[in-house]
């Protein structure tokens, strides 16, 4: 069974969030810790995802919010094991925290979904769709949807555990052929 690493942004994700609900729902699943969650140390974080991804037995699929985004794309540099896919939800805009040239500059190696809001205040929708584009990443536009949290009303998310059942289910033939 692939598992499920759940990378929170700033401040962790509470349990009235959607990633907390979508890991309730899955039992193969690991939420990643930081040292502090209130400080945007990219690389600090994105070491914490690397071991994450190490430890995993198969390259797991990372489902990531706002500058836990940042952190997973970025965590590559630092591990020895790929991850299988990324549903990369509400990125934070990297230029914000002045680590926009840490970032993947290319296609990222394994399926990822972008999903971004036309209202997100953490980054503008043409910004995302800029990353997306970059990393080749299947942009999912959520129109006026705020930050794709708690606050713009996305506790329960059906919606997004869809989208990552169909991450899921894209990168099945990869991961057979790393397995």
């Amino acid at each position: 069974m692939t598992k499920t690493l759940i990378v929170p942004g700033l401040g962790d994700s509470g349990p009235e969030h959607w990633q907390t609900w979508i890991e309730g729902r899955l039992p193969a699943s690991e939420r990643v810790t930081q040292p502090d969650w209130g400080l945007p140390d990219l690389d600090a974080w994105a070491k914490r995802v690397a071991v994450a991804v190490d430890e995993a037995r198969h390259p797991p699929i990372v489902v990531a919010h706002s500058f836990g985004c940042l952190a997973t794309v970025r965590s590559a540099a630092f591990s020895k094991q790929r991850i299988g896919g990324a549903l990369l939800v509400a990125p934070a805009d990297p230029e914000v925290f002045g680590y926009a040239d840490l970032l993947p500059q290319h296609p990222l190696p394994y399926p990822v979904t972008l999903v971004a809001s036309r209202t997100d205040p953490w980054m503008r929708f043409e910004r995302a769709a800029e990353w997306a584009a970059r990393w080749n990443a299947t942009l999912v536009d959520l129109g006026n949807a705020g930050h794709i949290n708690v606050e713009s009303g996305h506790g329960v998310w059906p919606e997004g555990l869809g989208l990552l059942r169909a991450l899921e289910r894209a990168t099945r033939p990869a991961l057979a052929l790393v397995g």
